[in-house]
């Protein structure tokens, strides 16, 4: 079945909407679970669909295995059932993701989201194999994460269109940037197969093509405006949708001056929300960057001139 053989109910799609990759806030170099906290309960009151924690911007590859069971932990008691939590639990080690991914499951997370293997840079047929084996054994609804630019490979749609197969594995957080992909995954797809946008700045074109909302970096900062965003889209209002956009263009453009996570981080800490704290190897944000972001915030009324 393709994406244009059926027609899905909105509501038949698990995981569309909003989406926050959650950052992970640091003091004195452990997690500063107050902070943490603080930002799920603001996410809760914009109304996102859901919160990503231990994704890359909540820099979990520097995270004990300990923390990041603790991370999840706190934002499905923090969210309380009042928005979903989708749990960052992938590894270039398919043991090591089945273990993080039955721990968000046995947490209480709604699905959880694994990166592809990065570093091994396996075959098409071992993308099948590791996604097989980790929704087999656990039981939780997965949404792939294809971001070749992180991990040398790039998930085809081929690929992806026998991993929507499978059961458990229901959608595809999708950043290879290409459109020509975007055309063939919902070619190739089944209309309920979820695709959210990985990057920020192109949420209104991958849902023009028929994308589902987006896991976006933005909206730790502005959760409501992201998600007006995804709602106007979902809407077909695509005149609104281009305004909202274009406002939020140069703000998302600042975030990205430096790698993930280390602008949002130093955005949130502008506006007095956490410290701006990185774990090694990530830096933070160099002295040109900062002013052009911290402009950016006081352009947009998010810090006072």
């Amino acid at each position: 079945m393709t994406g244009e053989a059926s027609n899905p109910k909105v509501e038949d799609i698990m995981f569309r909407g909003t989406y926050t990759a959650l950052v992970t806030p640091f003091s004195g170099g452990q997690i500063d679970e107050a902070a943490l906290r603080r930002l799920i309960d603001e996410q809760v009151a914009a109304g996102v669909d859901g919160i990503v924690p231990c994704g890359s911007t909540g820099e979990s590859a520097t995270l004990s295995h300990q923390e990041h069971e603790r991370v999840i932990k706190i934002s499905v008691e923090q969210a309380a059932g009042a928005t979903k939590v989708i749990a960052g639990t992938g590894s270039n080690n398919t043991s090591e993701a089945c273990r993080l991914t039955r721990a968000a499951a046995d947490a209480g997370a709604d699905g959880a989201l694994l990166i592809s293997p990065y570093y091994n840079k396996p075959t098409q047929h071992g993308h099948v194999a590791h996604y097989k084996a980790v929704a087999e054994s656990a039981g939780l609804p997965l949404i792939v994460y294809n971001i070749p630019g992180r991990t040398g490979v790039n998930i085809t749609p081929e690929t992806l269109a026998e991993l929507a197969c499978i059961p458990g594995i229901v959608g595809v957080k999708e950043a290879s940037g290409s459109v020509d992909q975007w055309l063939r995954i919902f070619q190739l797809c089944p209309a309920d197969f979820c695709v959210l946008s990985g990057d920020d700045a192109v949420t209104l074109p991958l849902m023009a093509m028929g994308g589902h909302g987006v896991i976006g970096v933005v909206s730790n900062l502005v959760p409501q405006r992201l998600r007006a965003l995804v709602d106007t889209c979902a809407a077909g209002d695509y005149a609104e949708a281009r305004k909202i956009h274009y406002r939020l263009l140069p703000l998302i453009q600042a975030l990205f001056l430096e790698t993930n996570p280390i602008g949002i981080k130093a955005a949130l800490a502008m506006t007095g929300r956490i410290q701006d704290e990185l774990r090694l190897p990530l830096t933070p944000l160099s002295a040109a960057p900062r002013q052009a972001l911290r402009n950016v915030l006081m352009a947009q009324g998010l810090v006072a001139a």
